[in-house]
């Protein structure tokens, strides 16, 4: 129990240092807001890829119709989803990118080398870690298919404790009508993995 607290405010203290952090803050269109949360006893790990407009303006990870359908896909309510003791949500960029010509830029690239894996020490518990879009899994897999739903395709091929997933923007509409397998196959086992992680 002692380490547990422990870690948990070694982790709150390197939270308190990243809401600080201003390292690509000339290059950021709204300025600087990290948004993340996480607490040391999380079971499940979230990796996106960085707020948009909305989440920047709220400070409220997956606060937007994406949010929305990727916790459809888990199958948790926004309770639990924002349950820092079991679920701790960390992009691959915290701060809002910009815009580009087909929709928002991509994450920083200065975030997850500089964060993650100090973040990471701090969240021993960890059994689950979804990869969400190419960015998250690009980094955080060995190796990746030529598209996203070839290594979607491949989760069972991921290393263990890893699971990659598309985004759940309302942008990838199509791509989720092109590729059924997914919500008949691979959702209803993210699911059953994920309820038993946090049903302790």
């Amino acid at each position: 129990m002692k380490m547990r607290a422990m870690t948990q405010q070694r982790l709150d203290r390197l939270l308190k240092e990243i809401k600080a952090c201003r390292a690509c803050e000339a290059e950021l269109p709204l300025g600087p807001n990290p948004v993340l949360r996480a607490g040391a006893a999380a079971k499940l790990l979230v990796v996106g890829q960085a707020p948009g407009t909305r989440v920047h303006n709220t400070g409220i990870p997956w606060n937007d119709p994406s949010g929305d359908r990727l916790r459809q896909w888990l199958q948790l309510d926004r309770e639990r989803f924002y349950d820092t003791g079991r679920i701790a949500i960390v992009p691959m960029g915290f701060c809002y990118p910009g815009k580009g010509r087909s929709g928002d830029l991509p994450p920083r690239p200065e975030c997850a080398p500089l964060w993650h894996a100090r973040l990471l020490q701090c969240l021993p518990q960890l059994e689950l870690t979804l990869l969400i879009g190419r960015y998250a899994q690009a980094y955080y897999l060995p190796r990746t298919g030529k598209t996203l739903a070839e290594t979607v395709r491949r989760w069972r091929d991921a290393p263990e404790g890893l699971f990659p997933l598309p985004h759940p923007s309302p942008r990838n509409q199509l791509w989720l009508k092109r590729n059924p397998w997914f919500e008949a196959e691979v959702v209803p086992e993210l699911r059953a993995r994920v309820a038993r992680i946090l049903a302790v």
